[in-house]
């Protein structure tokens, strides 16, 4: 008689006990890298936004807009409409510190 070779059903329990184990440590640093990249993007957007606001008023003679509005509504700076934030999903705040977006008001 032949003996037929094949996997015990204790090497497969071996096998998806590790599979648990490798997916129970990949999926949390998964979803906190998803977390820490949406946090960057929103960072990246305010200095977009206060890069834009310097270029408005190197524009304007050195007049630096009233609110976050004008810059943002505004096709010339923002041809994609005004940025908004990955975490939140929220338009920023329109009122200016120091004519700066004060990311410190908007911190997540």
């Amino acid at each position: 008689m032949k003996s037929k070779r094949g996997v015990t059903l204790v090497e497969l329990l071996i096998v998806v006990l590790i599979l648990g184990a490798l997916a129970a440590i990949a999926i949390p640093r998964l979803s906190q890298s998803a977390d820490t990249a949406k946090k960057n993007a929103c960072k990246t957007n305010i200095d977009l936004i206060n890069s834009q606001i310097e270029l408005y008023a190197a524009e304007n003679d050195g007049s630096y807009p009233a609110n976050l509005t004008t810059i943002t509504n505004s096709t010339t700076y923002f041809p994609d409409g005004p940025p908004q934030c990955p975490v939140t999903d929220a338009n920023y705040p329109s009122t200016l510190v120091n004519n700066r977006v004060d990311d410190s008001s908007h911190n997540h």
